[in-house]
């Protein structure tokens, strides 16, 4: 997770410090993204607001072109969902998804929640 995903070789942080840093922001989000797998298989019926904000899941859905669904989905759809955005391909004999396509897709969900909320902000939607 910390080499194919964080990239900490890519990082080249001057001391030890900085990478102490660096670690701790990562290992909390290495626990998030293993929190999700293990819920979404052990839990997958629990309701999506449970682990995602609504921008998120809704996220999920809008970057993926599906209507976002009227009521909450369950936490294996927004999970699948949000590893389709990761390079996941969801056929029938694919499985769970994994951490890699999880981290992959979200990246992508915190970029376009992270500028649905500037857009508001500057009051241009």
């Amino acid at each position: 997770m910390f080499k194919n995903g964080c990239r900490i070789e890519a990082l080249q942080l001057g001391s030890v410090g900085k990478l102490e840093l660096a670690l701790a922001v990562y290992m909390v989000v290495s626990w998030r993204l293993a929190r999700w797998v293990r819920l979404g298989r052990t839990h997958p019926d629990l309701a999506a607001t449970a682990l995602f904000t609504d921008e998120e899941w809704k996220g999920a859905y809008i970057l993926g072109k599906k209507p976002i669904p009227k009521t909450t989905p369950t936490l294996r759809e927004v999970i699948r969902r949000i590893a389709m955005l990761g390079g996941f391909l969801a056929r029938k004999s694919d499985g769970e998804p994994g951490v890699k396509t999880l981290w992959l897709g979200f990246a992508r969900i915190r970029d376009f929640v992270e500028g649905v909320e500037h857009m508001r902000s500057i009051n241009a939607i």
